[in-house]
């Protein structure tokens, strides 16, 4: 059953809060899970869409990349499968990658670059954030909260079209799929690991992977969920599950479709035909050859 209203969390904090704190990171629109500048930039620079996570009624979703940046545990999680427990290292944003034609494969999300005593890269991996895209309309409902906060933070929104869901299908096959198969492919041929972060709503909708032990592991799947702290009336970042799996295995595994019922295929193909059959067929026009044309001039 969806909630009455769909909104999380507005700039990083739940739409039922109100301390000084909240009301200037709303006034000022400001991002408290670093950001590359202090405002929000979603979707746009200067009318920001503040909407950081959604509610389904029984799970929240991340919406927004930067909310997986809270304290930078996304980056310790990874480090911890990619180096060795005493590693030094650095995470570095946005980074490019090339391929062997020196075409851009887009930007790695977070790379994480472990460095020996003079400062020289001896070993580095690459980290996914996989936010989950959203289906319907959140400007909407976001834009009418913002009005009046306290006033409409209970606002019934149910009944309004275009009401904003998690869209787990699309979030899998036009972003997680090709970010596995262009970048983290890249990744594997080199032989480094790498790691994606994403919400517990989002992976269980995906097919289930085989684990294997850590040791043998090249890609790491890193689930997350938000929980209540009453201490600071926010939603924090926590860990709730690391998935070790071999990267071509789960690359195969998400990406190929559980095949439907062959015969409801075909009964849809023979609608379509039965259709086809039963249109009148449209008159011959013949085609006139130029030199089957009178000459007026004998």
């Amino acid at each position: 059953m969806k909630p009455l209203q769909p909104l999380n969390e507005v700039f990083g904090y739940p739409p039922d809060n109100y301390s000084d704190e909240v009301r200037r990171h709303r006034k000022m629109r400001l991002c408290p899970f670093g950001n590359v500048i202090a405002n929000c930039t979603k979707d746009k620079a200067n009318d920001p869409l503040g909407v950081c996570s959604i509610s389904t009624g029984s799970t929240r979703a991340i919406t927004c990349p930067i909310r997986f940046r809270e304290n930078w545990l996304v980056a310790e999680h990874a480090a911890e499968f990619f180096f060795q427990k005493h590693a030094t290292w650095t995470s570095l944003t946005e980074v490019r990658l090339s391929d062997a034609h020196g075409q851009s494969a887009g930007n790695i999300d977070v790379v994480l670059a472990e460095y020996n005593r003079d400062g020289k890269v001896v070993d580095f991996g690459a980290l996914e954030i996989q936010a989950v895209y959203i289906s319907g309309n959140i400007r909407r409902p976001f834009s009418y909260y913002m009005e009046h906060q306290e006033a409409q933070q209970e606002m019934d929104w149910s009944d309004e079209q275009l009401y904003p869901r998690p869209d787990y299908l699309s979030s899998s096959r036009k972003r997680l799929v090709p970010q596995l198969l262009f970048k983290s492919g890249i990744l594997k041929a080199w032989g480094k690991k790498s790691a994606v972060a994403l919400d517990a709503g989002f992976f269980n909708t995906l097919p289930v992977m085989r684990s294997v032990s850590p040791d043998k592991a090249d890609l790491i799947w890193l689930v997350y969920d938000l929980e209540d702290d009453p201490r600071t009336g926010r939603q924090h970042l926590a860990i709730k599950n690391r998935v070790y799996t071999l990267f071509q295995e789960s690359l195969d595994c998400i990406s190929t479709s559980e095949p439907g019922d062959i015969e409801l295929f075909v009964r849809t193909l023979q609608q379509k035909v039965d259709e086809v059959l039963d249109t009148p067929i449209p008159p011959d026009n013949k085609l006139i050859r130029l030199d089957d044309q009178c000459d007026d001039s004998e």
